[in-house]
């Protein structure tokens, strides 16, 4: 006789045959955080169904054994675990067929951690585990642009997860017993599906460990990390740019087990200045001047980053838009310095009195200036 699968693994993530990927995948998480466990302590049917849709989704959200699986359903009535007709009556041969034909269910497990683990995938205090090195940390920092310019440091704050001192990423408060976890019968895993269909994957309430503590680290409230907040005095080279990149070794999140602490990544966003502007080593500046300045020559005062002042010339019938440099005022990294330019500017008066603007009248007709 033909073994049939009573379940329906598209009705029960409430999808069509014909549903992409990306459909399975949102139907099963929505449908996975309703029937956690955890969000349902003590409702067996809803544990059940948190079973069934992670079985489901093991196989629908792979490609090759949603193929497998598509072929097999199309055998009649769900026909799945056998084969269909053939044979003499009372020798038919009947096929079984486990999910270990389809190669396991990574997809489900991989997305079962990324929803559900948080933190509690942790060893028992009896089970020291191996070392693992910590998280990379990426931070964006902003910089004032004589710091970038010239260098400096700034503080950076940087809040990290990390491995909870008190339970040493247990989650259970210490000395608390560990009991057998109800769910699986410390067995650390359970079984997804009837009849000819089954699979093994970790227990949802465990998280594969087998145990569970009786009472919940204080500390970390059974997560097994906390979240910390520490703060960097960040060296800051000079001429930094902004979106340049500094990688601190070690300054990451802590390692677990003894294991090496990550690296911290910093991005630098340089915060602009109202009047000194970068270019590679080199300093930009615009200054304004006068009519008459700009016509008679005139000498002016120009600031640099470094705080001083230099003395500038500018000759008599100077253009707008000219620039003038200054050797040596600009950014010092390395070996190299560059210079400071400086554009001027030239300002019009926007009011005349009526002498004046005769006297400009005057003056453009005797260098034949239309106007």
């Amino acid at each position: 006789m033909m073994a049939k699968a009573e379940k329906d693994y598209y009705k029960i993530l409430g999808v069509s045959e014909d549903a992409d990927a990306e459909t399975i995948k949102k139907a099963y998480r929505a449908l996975a955080k309703d029937h956690h466990p955890d969000a349902n302590p003590g409702n067996p049917r809803a544990a059940e169904r948190f079973k069934e849709v992670g079985e489901a989704n093991g196989v629908l959200s792979d490609p090759d054994k949603r193929r497998k699986y598509d072929r097999m359903r199309k055998l009649g009535a769900f026909g799945l675990g056998g084969q269909r007709g053939g044979g003499s009556p009372g020798g038919a041969s009947q096929q079984s067929f486990s999910f270990e034909d389809l190669g396991g269910l990574g997809g489900f497990s991989d997305i079962f951690s990324s929803l559900f683990d948080r933190g509690r995938r942790r060893r028992s205090p009896g089970d020291t585990g191996s070392p693992r090195r910590g998280g990379r940390v990426e931070r964006v920092v902003e910089v004032p642009f004589m710091t970038a310019a010239k260098g400096g440091r700034v503080e950076l704050e940087v809040p990290i997860d990390e491995e909870c001192a008190t339970c040493l990423g247990s989650g259970g408060a210490p000395g608390t017993d560990w009991p057998k976890c109800a769910e699986c019968k410390g067995s650390g895993t359970v079984s997804f599906g009837q009849g000819g269909f089954a699979v093994k994957r970790p227990c949802p309430a465990c998280a594969g460990r087998g145990e569970r503590p009786a009472k919940r680290c204080g500390a970390c409230g059974g997560e097994g990390s906390v979240h910390q907040s520490r703060k960097i005095q960040l060296s800051v080279p000079p001429g930094v740019r902004d979106g340049s990149k500094q990688r601190l070794g070690g300054q990451g999140e802590r390692g677990r087990k003894g294991g090496s602490p990550g690296d911290l990544i910093v991005t630098f966003r340089v915060i602009p200045h109202r009047f000194f502007r970068s270019e590679g080593n080199d300093i930009h500046v615009t200054v304004p001047i006068n009519l008459a300045q700009a016509t008679l020559g005139s000498r002016i005062r120009v600031g640099t980053i470094w705080g001083n002042k230099v003395v500038l010339r500018i000759p008599a019938g100077s253009q707008p838009g000219t620039r003038f440099r200054v050797e040596g005022q600009g950014i010092r990294r390395g070996g190299d310095t560059g210079d400071q330019f400086v554009e001027i500017q030239v300002k019009v008066p926007r009011e005349l009195t009526d002498e004046q603007a005769e006297r400009m009248r005057e003056f453009a007709e005797s260098r034949r200036m239309n106007w």
